[in-house]
Parts: C-alpha cells; structure tokens; sequence
C-alpha cells in the first residue's frame, strides 16, 4: 500500500539533520493558499472542506498539479470562479498567494503558477 510520493531534501542543518519535505505537502500549501483568494469558488473538482475532514487530505490537492524540478516548483491550478469576479485580477492575487505561501513555507523556489479556470459559480448571481 505504498503511497508514490516524492521527499524533498530542503535543507540540511550543518550536522544537526536536514528537512525533508513530501512533494503532496506542496501540492496540499498550493491548493489551500489558492483558494485562500476572494473571487476563488473553488479548485475543480475539490470538495467542502466538510468532508476533507473525513475523507482526508488527499481530496484537497484535486486541481492541483506540481512538479518539482531541482528545487524549482512549477505549478497548475485548475480553479473554479465566483461568478462577477474579474477573472485576471483574481488569478493573479492565487498566483501571489501561492507563490508566497510555497516558497515563505518550504523555502523552494516557484518559478510558475498556470491557474486554468474550470467554471464560473452562479451560486452568487441566484441571490440578486
């Protein structure tokens, strides 16, 4: 039942240890910080965070992808918007966010936030 994961060696404390850090963990910092932003409904195909308590936390890295390349992160986002919202204004604020989150978290360098919008929540616009 061996889970494909992927340790990073962050740091290495001069003789004390060193920091690892398992590449789901990114994927996990991604996906909250994104939808952390005003405007975002969603990652596509995420669930409530209802049942990311009793399911876990692999739910909470769908619309997430990462890829980590010699301490170079790269990452898509595939989000789901709040209907009204200006769609470049706010990718760019996930893009700050995750980007900030990442590398002030990990100390990993994010070269890249692609954010990919899925759709466009109504939930809002049925109440006006």
């Amino acid at each position: 039942m061996a889970e494909n994961r992927t340790i990073l060696k962050i740091q290495d404390i001069g003789g004390i240890g060193e920091v690892k850090v398992a590449d789901e963990v990114v994927t996990i910092i991604a996906g909250l910080a994104a939808t952390e932003v005003e405007g975002v409904a969603s990652m596509a195909g995420n669930i409530t965070n209802e049942l990311v308590s009793k399911l876990g936390k692999k739910n909470l890295a769908r619309g997430v992808r990462v890829t980590i390349l010699e301490g170079v992160v790269t990452v898509d986002l595939t989000l789901n918007i709040e209907y009204g919202k200006n769609i470049l204004e706010t990718s760019k604020k996930v893009q700050d966010k995750v980007k900030s989150s990442i590398e002030n978290m990990t100390g990993l360098e994010v070269a890249d936030v692609n954010i990919h919008i899925a759709g466009v929540d109504m939930e809002n616009e049925k109440g006006k």
